[in-house]
């Protein structure tokens, strides 16, 4: 990586305020120059400038048990409580806070890593040139002070006189790195100083100083906390289908709800049934989700033109092999053990259970093997999967069964439209196109069983949900909509193209 050459500035005195010297995006090499000849005092930037990676995911990344911690930062996430004390500054405020909360004991064993990371990840070189010069250093940073002082020893400077947020306040955050310098060592010493740091957010700061380095350090990186800790549904969140909110809108409004109308009018037990078929979904889409990776690997070995999101090749999250089946089977023992009779465990609808996640399981992998035109027609049994699974294990109604099947040909159909009707994923009103499925088949086994079998609450439900769930797409064919035999007349004979007969 190469970077433009600075231009030297001087070390007289402080430039004037109207043209400070800023050799954006600095070379290293010449950087350290720099900071080894600089008389003033020099403030130092921790994260990915003197430490190479991140101090405060770090710091997350030592909570114990991580999986615990990892679902807790997910939950944060998507709730984002920092958007009620001044957005996403304050967003690591609230993450340390309340994990810290949670799991007090995540200090000692951030004490115990520290050294270790400290000596994996220092920035050698800008230790060594700040252990050269004649002037001081100080920390600037805007990691948390009881996380960044130990590492700041651990790196061999002194973090009694390092400038750090408070935890328990988000004021530090708010007013950034520049305010924070200026309180606590004056506006002199901060217009006189040399800066070295690798975030243009830090630009106050540069703009006000006497030598400011923006330097971008080549081992430098940003490790998100429990990055290498695997969790079912990340895979598909973060990499398969990125800034799509696909476990919300297409697993529990698509397949859950269904899942769920289908069979709750059957259940003795309501809530039970509820939280059963949860850990049921679960355990399924633990499995489905190995077949999505397998997906993503064959297609990017095989295919000419794979169909890949940009994370995939940075890998943020684990793919393990076992790891996914050990969560399934757990949540699957678990979900038919609250879904079987109280004091009771259904050893056989266990079983039944495991043989549908194996079936999917190869199935989704024998279909990531064959070609495009092929897959078109493999992928209604993946569909049927992900749509009547859970019927191995809870009865579900005639009805319900119906309602399942219109939710698996929408899909298929939809997918078939994409894999041989042409490029692009087309508008293919796959819910609008399940309602018509499931308002026809309803309509036959009205006739075939009587009226009675499609009078239930349970035929209410599923179609009141499918007609909310298609109601754009049915608002959108209402606008289209039109007579052939109501257009204003035009003026002149009619134009025919070439091969059409004149009308009769």
């Amino acid at each position: 990586m190469s970077f433009p050459a600075p231009t030297r500035p001087s070390f007289s005195g402080p430039p004037s305020a109207a043209s400070p010297q800023q050799p954006a995006g600095a070379d290293p090499s010449e950087s350290l120059a720099f900071v080894r000849t600089h008389d003033g005092i020099a403030l130092v930037d921790l994260d990915e400038t003197l430490y190479l990676r991140n101090s405060t995911e770090d710091f997350l990344d030592s909570v114990r048990p991580a999986v615990l911690g990892l679902m807790f930062l997910r939950v944060l996430d998507v709730l984002r409580p920092w958007r009620f004390t001044g957005g996403e500054v304050t967003r690591d405020v609230w993450r340390v806070q309340l994990l810290l909360v949670l799991f007090p004991w995540t200090i000692v064993v951030w004490r115990r890593r520290v050294r270790e990371l400290a000596r994996a990840h220092a920035n050698q070189q800008l230790v060594q040139a700040l252990g050269e010069r004649r002037g001081p250093a100080m920390i600037v940073t805007v990691g948390f002070r009881f996380i960044v002082g130990p590492l700041v020893e651990a790196l061999g400077m002194d973090s009694r006189s390092m400038v750090a947020s408070r935890l328990w306040s988000h004021r530090d955050r708010r007013a950034g790195k520049l305010a924070m310098a200026v309180a606590a060592l004056g506006e002199a010493v901060v217009t006189g100083s040399l800066v070295i740091t690798d975030s243009e957010q830090d630009r106050p700061l540069l703009d006000r100083c006497a030598c400011p380095l923006r330097v971008v350090w080549p081992a430098a990186a940003y490790v998100p906390a429990f990055s290498r800790t695997y969790f079912p549904g990340q895979y598909i969140t973060y990499v398969k289908r990125p800034g799509e909110r696909y476990i919300l809108r297409g697993i529990l409004q698509e397949d859950f709800a269904f899942w769920l109308l289908a069979s709750v009018g059957l259940a003795s037990r309501p809530a039970q049934h509820v939280a059963g078929l949860v850990l049921l979904l679960f355990s399924f889409w633990a499995v489905y989700e190995c077949g999505y990776v397998d997906n993503d690997i064959v297609a990017a070995r095989f295919e000419t033109d794979p169909k890949l999101s940009a994370a995939f090749h940075r890998k943020p999250v684990p793919t393990p092999v076992l790891q996914p089946w050990l969560w399934a089977l757990g949540a699957g023992a678990l979900g038919v053990f609250v879904l079987g009779r109280p004091g009771r465990f259904a050893a056989p609808k266990l079983g039944a259970w495991v043989a549908v996640l194996v079936a999917t399981y190869l199935w989704f992998r024998l279909y990531n093997q064959f070609n495009k035109s092929t897959r078109a027609w493999m992928y209604l049994p993946l569909q049927v999967a992900r749509s009547v699974a859970f019927v191995s294990v809870v009865p579900v109604s005639s009805i319900g069964v119906l309602a399942l099947a219109a939710h698996s040909f929408s899909r298929w159909v939809h997918y078939y439209i994409y894999r041989l009707g042409g490029s692009g994923w087309p508008k293919a009103q796959s819910e609008l196109m399940r309602l018509c499925f499931f308002v026809v088949l309803s309509g036959l086994l009205a006739l075939s069983e009587g009226r009675a079998v499609v009078l239930t609450w349970t035929a209410l439900a599923l179609l009141a949900w499918s007609t909310f769930r298609a109601r754009s797409e049915i608002l959108a064919q209402l606008r289209s909509a039109g007579r052939i035999d109501r257009r204003e007349p035009v003026s002149g004979p009619p134009s025919r193209g070439p091969g059409v007969p004149p009308e009769r």
